[in-house]
C-alpha cells in the first residue's frame, strides 16, 4: 500500500462522511469498492470500516467549531422552500440522466402541484463544496430545459437563496452558491 493511495483513499473516506449522502452502508460499500480497486491484496471492507469511523470521528470533533447554524442548515431551508413551490430537488444524485428520469417519472407534478422544475446536484458537487466553500447546482425546467439568464423560474430560485442569507449567481449553465456542505453528522454506529 503506498501512502498516496491510503491518503487518497482516507480522504474518500472525509468526503464520504461529511456529505452525509446515503446510507451508511452504501457509504461503506463505495469505499470498500474503491479500496478493493486500489488495493487489491487488501481487506476492502475492514479497511474502509476503520477509515469511516476514523472520518466520522474527526468530523465530529471539528462539527464542535461550526456556528449554531450552517451554510448547509440554509440550503436545507431553500430546497424546503423550493420543493413547496413546485421545483424537486435532487441530492447527491449520479448524473444528469437520474435527473431526467425523476423528471419522467414525475409526470409533470410535484406535491400534487404542476412541476416547475428540478434543481440537482452530484455527489462530487457537494464534495466540492466541503472543500472549497462553492456549490454547483443545475437547474433545469420541467422539460428538462436548462434555465436560462433572465428566466422566470432562474429568478425564482436565485431569490430563494438570496432569501435565505447564501450568494448564488448563475454562471456558464449552472448556479454557483457560496455554501460551505458542512451538515452535522451523528454517530451511525
Amino acid at each position: 500500500m503506498t501512502n498516496r493511495q491510503e491518503e487518497e483513499l482516507r480522504d474518500l473516506a472525509r468526503l464520504l462522511v461529511r456529505s452525509g449522502l446515503g446510507t451508511p452502508a452504501t457509504r461503506l460499500r463505495q469505499l470498500a469498492e474503491a479500496v478493493v480497486i486500489s488495493l487489491p491484496h487488501q481487506e476492502g471492507e475492514v479497511l474502509a470500516r476503520a477509515w469511516l469511523t476514523a472520518a466520522e470521528r474527526a468530523a465530529q470533533t471539528e462539527q464542535d467549531k461550526w456556528p449554531a447554524r450552517t451554510d448547509h442548515d440554509q440550503l436545507a431551508d431553500v430546497f424546503d422552500e423550493c420543493e413547496a413551490h413546485g421545483v424537486r430537488v435532487l441530492r447527491g444524485i449520479d448524473d444528469h440522466w437520474q435527473a431526467k428520469a425523476e423528471l419522467e417519472r414525475l409526470g409533470g407534478t410535484h406535491r400534487d402541484q404542476p412541476l416547475r422544475g428540478i434543481l440537482w446536484f452530484t455527489q462530487t458537487d457537494v464534495w466540492h463544496a466541503i472543500d472549497a466553500g462553492m456549490l454547483e447546482v443545475n437547474l433545469w425546467h420541467s422539460t428538462t430545459a436548462n434555465a436560462t439568464p433572465g428566466d422566470h423560474l432562474l429568478q425564482a430560485v436565485l431569490g430563494c437563496f438570496g432569501r435565505h442569507g447564501l450568494d448564488a449567481h448563475f454562471d456558464e449553465g449552472r448556479i454557483e452558491v457560496a455554501a460551505h456542505w458542512r451538515r452535522r453528522i451523528r454517530p451511525e454506529r
